[in-house]
């Protein structure tokens, strides 16, 4: 399902293409445990415990499980929690 848009004052294309979103893997809308900032990361399908066959339009964020990625503030990798998965940014690149 796809959530993008302006959240908050938070340009998601933006934080999308930051290298600390990552660069292989689906976007998704994920909060740090560690600091609870909430930003756009990339993650795996299998990073997130999804079969890589499955079709990234079809997955909600209760379908995934916590990834670790790097988080500036906490200095660190840390876990992130999915809150939405963002496929209009993924089909405003045509795809991934």
């Amino acid at each position: 399902m796809s959530v993008d848009g302006d959240r908050d004052g938070r340009d998601l294309e933006a934080e999308l293409e930051s290298a600390g979103a990552g660069t292989v893997g689906i976007p998704v809308d994920a909060i740090c445990v560690g600091c609870g900032r909430i930003r756009v990361k990339r993650s795996s399908l299998e990073e997130l415990d999804q079969k890589l066959h499955v079709d990234p339009d079809t997955l909600e964020a209760s379908d995934l499980t916590s990834f670790k990625h790097v988080c500036h503030p906490c200095k660190g990798a840390t876990w992130w929690n999915p809150v939405s998965v963002l496929t209009g940014l993924l089909e405003s690149e045509g795809g991934e």
